[in-house]
């Protein structure tokens, strides 16, 4: 990794994230961190288990991903759980919405979705300009949004531009019985399609809790207010602009792709020297 991404990267932290600290500093800050190492069961939103699959993936929980997300340039907020993978280079967050059964059925049409995506990026920036944060702007599919309905996981991969060039957001939702679980993967073009399926193999140790099962729906559950495609275009911030919120819709559209925007790969580079020293040390 070129030290001038690294720079970069440093560059982008919002001005409540230790503007000053050094490599070194923030090296030892990650350091400080609760890792969890696999194989292991990590509970994730008191909803669901994933079951790390090796001692190369690395977990956080919710509060230690909250300073997680505060080191690698991004807004830190609540109710993220993260993994990382030394191997492969590459780290993703867990997020769950309870916002409630999505159903299905409902029309995905890429390039309408497309076009509502960069439609937002104008009030979206001016928020993320009032947060500190360097704009971002939509450039197109990496791949479009498509369903499984097997797996009941609805998945795509998004291109956006910054001033550091083109990063890559590749997002899952998991449909559970009360909500969404959003798993959102942070790569780069080079090593993205090996880092999908790197991905893929650690969510087949992902697994609703007995009662949060998406085929475990009952009449009288709630029901979502939006279905599949609003997942894709911000869920409950649709229901907001038509509402009248469109602050707290803006507020959303944001943070969507805080993980992709901040040169999170030349972060990584750090880290990986990190759980080196580690191993060598035991």
């Amino acid at each position: 990794m070129k030290i001038r991404n690294w720079v970069i990267a440093l560059a982008l932290v919002p001005v409540f994230a230790m503007a000053d600290m050094t490599a070194e500093q923030r090296k030892a800050e990650f350091n400080k961190l609760d890792w969890h190492t696999g194989p292991r069961a990590e509970s994730i939103a008191s909803k669901a288990t994933l079951k790390t699959p090796s001692d190369k993936i690395q977990f956080l929980d919710d509060k230690n991903s909250r300073r997680f997300l505060e080191l690698t340039g991004n807004l830190p907020e609540d109710g993220n759980y993260t993994i990382l993978d030394m191997e492969g280079g590459w780290w993703a967050t867990f997020s769950f919405d309870q916002s409630g059964y999505v159903k299905e059925g409902d029309k995905i049409d890429a390039d309408a979705l497309l076009k509502t995506l960069k439609d937002s990026d104008g009030p979206a920036n001016e928020e993320r300009k009032r947060l500190g944060m360097g704009a971002l702007y939509t450039e197109g599919w990496y791949v479009p949004p498509h369903y499984d309905e097997k797996t009941k996981q609805l998945e795509w991969g998004l291109k956006v531009r910054s001033d550091n060039g083109i990063s890559l957001n590749y997002t899952i939702r998991l449909l559970g019985r009360s909500g969404v679980m959003s798993a959102t993967l942070v790569s780069s073009p080079e090593t993205l399609d090996a880092d999908v399926a790197s991905f893929r193999k650690v969510l087949t140790g992902f697994d609703y809790n007995d009662g949060e099962k998406y085929s475990e729906f009952k009449p009288g559950d709630h029901v979502a207010e939006f279905g599949l495609a609003a997942l894709v275009t911000g869920g409950a911030a649709v229901i907001a602009t038509k509402k009248g919120f469109w602050a707290a819709a803006a507020l959303f559209l944001a943070k969507m792709w805080k993980l992709v925007a901040v040169g999170g790969i030349a972060v990584l580079a750090g880290l990986k020297s990190l759980f080196k020293k580690k191993e060598s040390s035991n």
